[in-house]
């Protein structure tokens, strides 16, 4: 897609759109016998039935198909999910009416987490060659030595247009048990995403690398400013730092999820120094933000404002997911 932007003088760029979504528990309504899905079928608790599995669909498909449209007119041309229960169900998502023409291919493995949710990469296939896709596997142990399973962290390499990116798609631990007894396992999360950065930095220096996902950790936590060494001012970046647009959001009060009228930043993006500059010869960052219209959010009630959700506690309300999408803009000059 290209538009026409205004600055000093009139100048033609093209823009691709990046997203990711927590999609909240997309799951099919068949049980699998290997995973704990069974609340999540039709004679489970939350009476997950075709038709409320198709409404979600639906739902999530028809957000996906909006993001970044007021800018391009289309779809992202990436989007990153997690909370996807397999394969299949990702394929009904793309084969949707909302996204059928934007032909998206898809990059999933299962992981060994114990509810079976995954990560997910989609991507238009007019805009983005993959070459290359790898599953990076989280080892987490408990204080017994017991293993703790959970969602790998997913890297796709390859060409966007004509320029080499990678993107990986997380989502870190949760917080069960409390935001400081469950850190050390973000810390953990966090140290495993560094070191991918760090191997694809030893093989190509130059690779324009962005991670995005759910971190179940706001911009300002030690995994994103200590290990990682986010930094979310442009002006004090250098060549070590990786650049956490979502921190100015986060500074504005401004987040993706909502609890006990607390509001988290935890679906954020961050992205290797080379893609900030002036320089618009290249793919670079132009701005990020969070997707929250009226329709995906609750409307009335104690929880007015909050993300529109498809259960309250066991109640199902058939809204879309307990998360905002968020999305961030790359940008460059054409003729």
């Amino acid at each position: 897609m290209s538009i026409s932007l205004f600055a000093q003088s009139q100048k033609t760029y093209r823009v691709r759109t990046i997203a990711f979504y927590n999609v909240e528990n997309l799951f099919d309504t068949v049980n699998d016998t290997l995973i704990f899905d069974d609340e999540r079928t039709p004679d489970g608790s939350y009476n997950w039935t075709d038709e409320r599995y198709e409404k979600k669909i639906e739902h999530i498909s028809n957000v996906l198909s909006k993001i970044g449209g007021e800018t391009t007119d289309t779809s992202p041309d990436i989007i990153g999910l997690c909370e996807v229960e397999n394969k299949n169900v990702i394929k009904d998502l793309v084969n949707h009416p909302n996204l059928l023409e934007r032909d998206y291919g898809i990059v999933h493995f299962d992981s060994p987490d114990e509810r079976g949710i995954d990560v997910a990469l989609l991507y238009k296939k007019a805009s983005y060659l993959p070459s290359s896709f790898k599953s990076h596997r989280l080892l987490l142990f408990d204080e017994m030595g017991q293993r703790n399973y959970t969602r790998d962290q997913l890297v796709v390499g390859g060409l966007l247009d004509d320029e080499e990116f990678y993107f990986i798609v997380n989502h870190w631990p949760s917080r069960r048990g409390g935001a400081s007894k469950s850190a050390p396992n973000r810390l953990r999360a966090a140290f495993l995403n560094k070191r991918i950065i760090d191997s694809i930095q030893k093989l190509n220096i130059d690779a324009k690398i962005i991670s995005m996902g759910d971190l179940n950790d706001d911009p300002r936590d030690d995994s994103l400013k200590k290990v990682l060494k986010t930094i979310g001012k442009e002006n004090q970046l250098d060549s070590l730092r990786l650049f956490n647009p979502m921190e100015k959001l986060h500074k504005k009060g401004l987040g993706s999820l909502a609890y006990r009228d607390k509001w988290n930043l935890f679906d954020q993006f961050f992205m290797t120094s080379n893609l900030i500059g002036k320089s618009k010869e290249y793919y670079s960052y132009w701005k990020a933000g969070i997707y929250a219209p009226s329709k995906i959010r609750t409307i009335k009630g104690k929880y007015k404002g909050y993300p529109f959700r498809t259960y309250s506690g066991s109640n199902y309300t058939g809204g879309y997911s307990d998360h905002f999408p968020v999305y961030l803009y790359l940008v460059r000059e054409v003729e």
